[in-house]
């Protein structure tokens, strides 16, 4: 995974300091929300971001777990109110 996180860059005054690919201005964020929107990692590379490897897309993955390993995440339950009988 060290490999992949080699295609990920922080740099203060590109995107305001986010995470982002190495050498664009195209956030993990983004890519990740394509993801989350069910597009494929090879749409994703030739139609949203041709610029874009393979390799660029599982390393916001690879960036995103490893970012994510150390907390915890807690969902909001959902509230039901009682049903009237």
């Amino acid at each position: 995974m060290s490999s992949l996180l080699e295609h990920i860059s922080i740099t203060p005054d590109v995107l305001h300091g986010k995470p982002r690919v190495k050498n664009t201005r195209i956030s993990v964020s983004m890519v990740l929300e394509l993801l989350a929107a069910g597009h494929t990692v090879e749409t994703i590379c030739s139609e949203f971001y041709p610029d874009l490897s393979v390799d660029d897309v599982r390393a916001c993955v690879a960036f995103a777990n490893q970012f994510l390993q150390g907390e915890s995440i807690h969902f909001a339950e959902e509230h039901r109110r009682p049903s009237i009988a």
